[in-house]
């Protein structure tokens, strides 16, 4: 397994943690407490800078409000990072 697919395997291994507090009824909310804070200062330390920062808060919002765990922003960060940036990457570097 190379870099890529193990730092997605992270991200989607994130995501399933913070799917997983629906699994218990009324103790989901309790563990959003919980994970939230955790979630985000991961967040901030896998993705970094500025990313990072603007994602963990959003992640930390995303984890407390109810109904909103179904958001996968650790997948959807690493696509940003992995697929969308490198393409316009490769794309100036052609035109340049």
């Amino acid at each position: 397994m190379n870099k890529l697919q193990s730092s997605l395997l992270f991200c989607l291994l994130m995501d399933a943690i913070g799917y997983a507090t629906y699994a218990v009824p009324f103790l989901g909310e309790f563990g959003d407490i919980i994970w939230a804070p955790l979630s985000a200062i991961i967040f901030l330390k896998t993705f970094g800078g500025w990313k990072g920062t603007f994602g963990g808060v959003f992640n930390f919002i995303e984890e407390l409000l109810p109904w909103t765990d179904f958001i996968p922003s650790f997948t959807v960060m690493w696509a940003w990072q992995n697929l969308i940036a490198k393409r316009k990457t490769d794309m100036m570097m052609k035109a340049a």
